[in-house]
């Protein structure tokens, strides 16, 4: 018997090119359990929590309450589901931005900043603010940008701006994209670089430029940018540069994305990219990465990576045939349970760990292997078995899986469905017989859907070398 890994796999394209396949809603989990030093799990499920009048816009736990934005209403939900319409909220179609002090929430939203204090929501209207396009909160002000500038509201009056007291970003003439605060520091997230502030007070700008902080690459839009590992971890690059992912911290950057998601990421437009949305959520030991784009979402795992001492990733979607945009984001920690918005849908839900499913529908997984090579000696494959945990899924249901293969990488073999095993058969083999012979190298692909609550620990292969 020969081990397979699985936790990624290989294909080809028609540019004579080997490429990397990342598990599809399959979870890869750095944990030896004396069968491998890692398996794979089901990715989390998505149950509906509240319905809305309108699509999520954003999130934020304040004061231990959590609040959306969905459509163009500010809405408050409790522990038990209650919602609560706020107030109306101007609506661009557009993610929102949210900072809060110890008594304001502030709301950037289409170009324009409220305050939310005692549940009564108010638009700064001073017209030195000028267009909103982000907000955070830092050293008691609230700062804003329009893209050129960076406006900072008054200590003692947040709804009023000083002229005075704008700043910018000038080491580069490319536009701010966005604000992020980490550790107590102003980063102005620009387009092809990111400098660094620090409160220095005074009677006008408040925040003067580290200079030997600045990073020489940038965010590729507004929301492309999130605080990771206490650092800027985002998705856009330096001048003449493609994008790619990377985590900038003290003028440095790091790059996150493999060769693979860089050609991901080469498959969309600049403008596809700039509404591209990236957060980050630590959970069960895991340190994830979501890089939310149009029909899927690119999961890196800095956890995983570092105990695997290889770079992982996952990508999730919410369709049960090839791709569609994955139904759960903005995500934000309250009431013991990972609320999110849903992008394609009027509702709010919660990440759940016992079923896969997205709000009751069926979502595919899949996942590859490596290519088997037999240096050019041949060899029959007599059987195929995953070893993992089976028996877990709903009362009721008769899971199929199936397995495929490829000799060339581009083309696939048909596939062979298994039963995967019913509630309660928690020591159902999933063994797949008579896989032919090959004469140089192959490679398999299995695919299943959430009906199949399987986690998958070790690839084994029974194969008798052929005789020349």
């Amino acid at each position: 018997m020969a081990q397979i890994p699985i936790l990624s796999g290989i294909y080809t394209d028609s540019q004579a090119d080997y490429r990397t396949s990342y598990p599809v809603n399959m979870v890869p989990v750095p944990k030896g359990q004396g069968i491998s030093a890692g398996y794979l799990r089901p990715a989390d499920g998505i149950v509906e929590f509240v319905t809305t009048s309108g699509k999520c816009r954003g999130s934020v736990n304040w004061q231990d309450v959590a609040y959306f934005v969905t459509g163009n209403e500010l809405v408050k939900v409790a522990q038990d589901g209650t919602k609560t319409v706020i107030s109306p909220i101007d609506d661009d179609g557009k993610p929102v931005a949210f900072a809060f002090s110890f008594d304001r929430l502030g709301i950037a939203s289409a170009g324009k900043l409220y305050y939310l204090k005692d549940d009564v929501l108010a638009q700064v209207t001073d017209p030195d603010l000028g267009t909103v396009n982000d907000v955070v909160f830092l050293d008691g002000y609230f700062a804003t940008t329009d893209g050129e500038f960076i406006a900072v509201a008054e200590l003692n009056d947040p709804t009023s701006v000083n002229p005075l007291k704008y700043g910018s970003s000038e080491v580069d003439p490319d536009p701010v994209e966005a604000l992020v605060v980490n550790r107590n520091e102003l980063y102005a997230i620009n387009r092809y670089t990111i400098e660094v502030f620090t409160n220095v007070g005074g009677d006008f700008f408040p925040f003067a430029r580290i200079n030997g902080a600045h990073i020489q690459k940038g965010a590729i839009g507004r929301d492309a940018v999130c605080v990771y590992n206490e650092a800027l971890a985002f998705v856009g690059s330096g001048r003449n540069e493609p994008p790619g992912v990377y985590l900038g911290e003290n003028s440095q950057t790091v790059k996150l994305s493999t060769r693979e998601i860089d050609q991901i990421l080469s498959e969309y437009t600049e403008a596809q990219l700039e509404s591209c949305y990236v957060e980050a959520r630590t959970d069960d030991g895991h340190k994830f990465l979501y890089i939310h784009l149009p029909d899927k979402t690119l999961v890196y795992d800095s956890a995983a990576t570092l105990a695997m001492q290889e770079q992982i990733w996952h990508v999730l979607t919410s369709s049960n045939i090839g791709f569609s945009q994955y139904r759960a984001r903005n995500f934000v920690w309250c009431y013991n349970k990972w609320l999110c918005g849903d992008p394609t849908a009027n509702k709010i839900g919660y990440l759940v760990q016992t079923r896969s499913d997205h709000y009751g529908d069926a979502v595919r997984w899949e996942f590859g292997t490596m290519i088997t090579w037999t240096e050019t000696g041949g060899a029959v494959v007599h059987e195929l078995e995953l070893i993992g945990l089976t028996g877990r899924t709903a009362f009721g249901a008769d899971p199929k899986i199936s397995a495929s293969y490829t000799q060339d990488g581009l083309t696939w073999s048909q596939d062979r469905t298994i039963n995967a095993g019913k509630f309660g058969q928690r020591s159902k083999r999933l063994v797949w017989f008579q896989q032919g012979a090959f004469l140089n190298w192959r490679a398999y692909r299995f695919r299943g859907n959430s009906d199949a609550f399987i986690s998958v620990a070790r690839l084994e292969a029974k194969a008798e070398p052929l005789v020349r």
